[in-house]
């Protein structure tokens, strides 16, 4: 396998985890995803605060995403390495911090104060 196409890539991930779990976690990713432009577009700016227990979430994805592969492909820690563990781990551990950045901003909206918010040039304020 020396080139590593899109075409390739996605045919190495079907044979790992099978077509029904491939195509579910892209669904899962895509709805995800969906929700992080949603509440970027909602709150009109990135809370910090929530950015960084986001960013602090990605080792616990990391782990998640060895022990996810781990079991998905039944190999050993010593198999792991290769292009594609290291796209999957990626998308895992920066999946965890968006995931974890949406629900945050969906359960805990950022409320914005009277000071913050744009006045209409229509009422003369």
């Amino acid at each position: 396998m020396k080139d590593l196409t899109f075409g390739t890539i996605l045919a190495v991930f079907e044979e790992i985890f099978g077509s029904a779990l491939f195509w579910t976690m892209v669904v899962v990713a895509a709805v995800v995803t969906a929700g992080y432009i949603y509440v970027l577009i909602r709150d009109h700016s990135i809370s910090w605060r929530k950015f960084l227990l986001a960013q602090l979430s990605m080792p616990i994805g990391a782990v998640a995403a060895v022990w996810f592969v781990l079991v998905m492909t039944s190999s050993e820690l010593r198999n792991l390495g290769g292009p594609v563990d290291v796209i999957v781990f990626l998308g895992i551990a920066v999946g965890a911090a968006i995931l974890v950045y949406t629900v945050q901003s969906l359960l805990f909206p950022t409320r914005r104060t009277a000071a913050s918010r744009p006045t209409d040039p229509a009422s003369g304020a």
